[in-house]
């Protein structure tokens, strides 16, 4: 989530991000359920996005899907010895040759506390002659906004928001996420927003393993808890839930990658997850879901937004979720590029996919997710959701959510 820094003047000054963010302070709720659905429309059309299915063979529930089980086979996937540690294998020809096969089989038992505990920041990189090349696009950069300590318990305060923890080559590793509503699914959603840099290595691989999203983690926000000895109760209050579909952007699969900032503008991913244990859906356990604005306006008539995550890169540790509120303004990659989101923010790696917020006619709405950042850890970058997201979005809800 972080980048070389820019060079760009300060020009909005801490004043207008105080005064800015406190109506939204008095007005973001994190835990209501939004009524409607996202978009509030049928898929409309093909959305340029790469979207998979992935198996479970576990605790006698789901198994394999059998339209599946030749595929799998062709790919040499034993779904036994995957979970006995086969995923492990990261060969990277084979993972660059099948970059559009996620296969996600439920591991019960592999994400317990301590694990997360030793999971690594997604990092998303871009380098300053990126940064600089549309600088005449891009606003002045914004004075740094401190984060703020989200009031526990998280339930009761930001439901919505939980980690993602996910297997790359270099280990395990984490993001932050947002329940959201499914169109298809009225009050029963299982679909999670994050980034797309969470989920797959754009151009440089292909689908990350073991993705499972853990809401409200550490609910109580102990910031001292040892996860070697915490149970799983007080870290995952609402239990392990598992990515069986993926979808991200096609311009995050085909320019994304840990340097370099071409897929910073389509950085996002919908996750449907189904639990390790229980059927319940996944709004219905946490008892809330936020809709998608896939309309909001740019930078700069936006008012003020919100961002939310769980930052675990120094001095932070991923223990404890935090919020960033200011009023965004334009960023700017490249003039081929759509503009982003930036609001000053000083949270660190392991934010990055976690879901911007605003206020529309009282109810609040998810507008972006963390993607990017400087190295000094004074801003946050997200991309704007426009058609392409919303495609994504509507194609994930139809073809997967009702499932």
């Amino acid at each position: 989530m972080r980048s070389t820094r820019t060079s760009t003047p300060h020009g909005r000054g801490r004043r207008r991000a105080v005064l800015a963010a406190t109506g939204l302070v008095a007005a973001l709720t994190l835990t209501a359920t939004a009524c409607g659905g996202s978009g509030g429309n049928e898929a409309n059309g093909k959305p340029d996005a790469t979207a998979s299915r992935a198996v479970d063979s576990g605790g006698g529930r789901a198994g394999i899907p059998s339209d599946l089980t030749d595929r799998l086979k062709e790919h040499g996937i034993d779904v036994g010895k995957w979970k006995e540690g086969g995923w492990q294998d990261w060969d990277r020809d084979k993972w660059l040759s099948e970059a559009q096969d996620f296969v996600n089989p439920v591991i019960e038992g592999l994400w317990e506390p301590e694990r997360m505990g030793s999971a690594q920041e997604a990092d998303k990189t871009v380098t300053t002659k990126d940064a600089s090349a549309a600088q005449g696009v891009s606003d002045p950069e914004p004075a740094p906004v401190r984060a703020e300590a989200e009031k526990t318990p998280y339930h009761e305060n930001a439901a919505p928001v939980g980690k993602v923890f996910f297997d790359s080559p270099d280990g395990p590793a984490v993001c932050s996420g947002t329940v959201i509503k499914d169109v298809n699914r009225p009050g029963r959603s299982n679909l999670v927003w994050t980034a797309g840099h969470c989920v797959h290595a754009g151009a440089d691989g292909g689908w990350y393993r073991n993705l499972v999203f853990v809401p409200a983690y550490n609910d109580l926000g102990t910031s001292d808890v040892d996860p070697g000895t915490a149970n799983a109760q007080e870290i995952a209050p609402y239990g392990n839930w598992w990515a069986d579909w993926a979808s991200t952007s096609g311009g995050w699969i085909q320019g994304g990658s840990r340097s370099g900032g071409d897929g910073a503008p389509y950085d996002y991913a919908v996750l449907h997850v189904k639990p390790e244990q229980g059927s319940k859906s996944l709004e219905e356990t946490v008892g809330a879901a936020l809709d998608v604005d896939f309309s909001a306006p740019s930078a700069g008539e936006a008012g003020s937004m919100g961002a939310w995550g769980y930052p675990a890169a120094p001095p932070y540790n991923g223990l404890r979720m935090f919020k960033c509120l200011d009023a965004p303004g334009r960023f700017s990659l490249s003039p081929d590029l759509p503009t982003m989101y930036r609001i000053g923010c000083t949270m660190t790696g392991g934010s990055s996919g976690g879901g911007w917020f605003r206020v529309v006619n009282g109810r609040t709405v998810l507008v972006s997710n963390t993607s990017i950042g400087p190295t000094d850890n004074t801003w946050l970058a997200g991309p704007q959701l426009g058609e392409d997201a919303e495609a994504l979005y509507q194609n994930m809800s139809k073809t997967y959510g009702g499932q």
